[in-house]
This record gives C-alpha cells, sequence and structure tokens, in this order.
C-alpha cells in the first residue's frame, strides 16, 4: 500500500452555533441534523404488473437539540419566552464544524427556526454535574453549505 496524504475524520467536539441575533456559541451538544422523505405509493388501475409507483413525499426535518451549561446568559430562553407568549420570532442560523486548529470546515444552515421546546437542569444534591438546559428549535429547511 503507497504512502501518501492522510485525511482524518474532523471530531464531533470542535463546533459552533450561530443564531441570527444571539451571540452564545458555546453549546455541550447539538443533535438533529437530518432530512427524510416519505414515499407516497400510487396507482393506476389498469398498470401492469400490479405494483405500486413510489412518489416523493414531502421533506421532513427533525428538531434541532442544543444543550448546554447554564450561565447567567438569558438570551436563549428570552427568545424561547417570546414564543410562549405567542410572538414566535423565527431566526436563521448555522452549526459550524471546526478543525484542530480552528477553521471552518463544514457547515449547516437552517432556515425559519423558533424554539419549540425547552428543558430546565436536573438537580442532585450529590452530584457535581454542570447543570444543562436542552433547547429544541424547529425549523423549516436544513442545508450544507
Amino acid at each position: 500500500m503507497p504512502t501518501g496524504d492522510r485525511t482524518d475524520p474532523y471530531r464531533a467536539y470542535n463546533f459552533l452555533i450561530e443564531i441570527d441575533g444571539i451571540t452564545r456559541a458555546g453549546f455541550r451538544e447539538c443533535s438533529g441534523l437530518d432530512s427524510s422523505q416519505d414515499p407516497i405509493e400510487y396507482r393506476e388501475g389498469n398498470e401492469k404488473p400490479l405494483t405500486a409507483r413510489k412518489l416523493p413525499g414531502l421533506v421532513k426535518f427533525s428538531n434541532i437539540t442544543l444543550k448546554w451549561g447554564i450561565t447567567d446568559d438569558a438570551e436563549l430562553w428570552d427568545w424561547r419566552k417570546k414564543a410562549m407568549d405567542g410572538a414566535v420570532e423565527r431566526k436563521n442560523g448555522s452549526i459550524i464544524l471546526l478543525d484542530d486548529t480552528g477553521e471552518e470546515k463544514a457547515r449547516w444552515n437552517f432556515r425559519e427556526g423558533w424554539p419549540t421546546k425547552w428543558t430546565g437542569p436536573s438537580f442532585n444534591a450529590t452530584g457535581s454535574e454542570v447543570a444543562i438546559e436542552t433547547l429544541e428549535i424547529a425549523h423549516e429547511w436544513v442545508e450544507k453549505a
């Protein structure tokens, strides 16, 4: 096997989140970057053989889930509170994968996002873990840039 340039995959721990108007960038975890499309089965009565066609259905995206350690920063909570009060504020954003030098290597952009669920921390007086908040963002589209 000849030797040459080796390309290692990027590590999952080095990422940033950008959301319109929200400056927070440090998160513990980000998940939900996926899309799916269910097939629609369709058949006309005069077709032979007796099988259904499979047409592409609607594209669906999972919610993006962000987890972070609680601080005094309330920007994400304020965004969720607006949605709970009936004033949904949609924002665009990006999840950015960095290499070990901090250089951007991949970017996923989402559109028309809004916070659909917030989960507060679990407390345990015998533990020493960081208190973690979770926010789910519903959105209408994600693409790799």
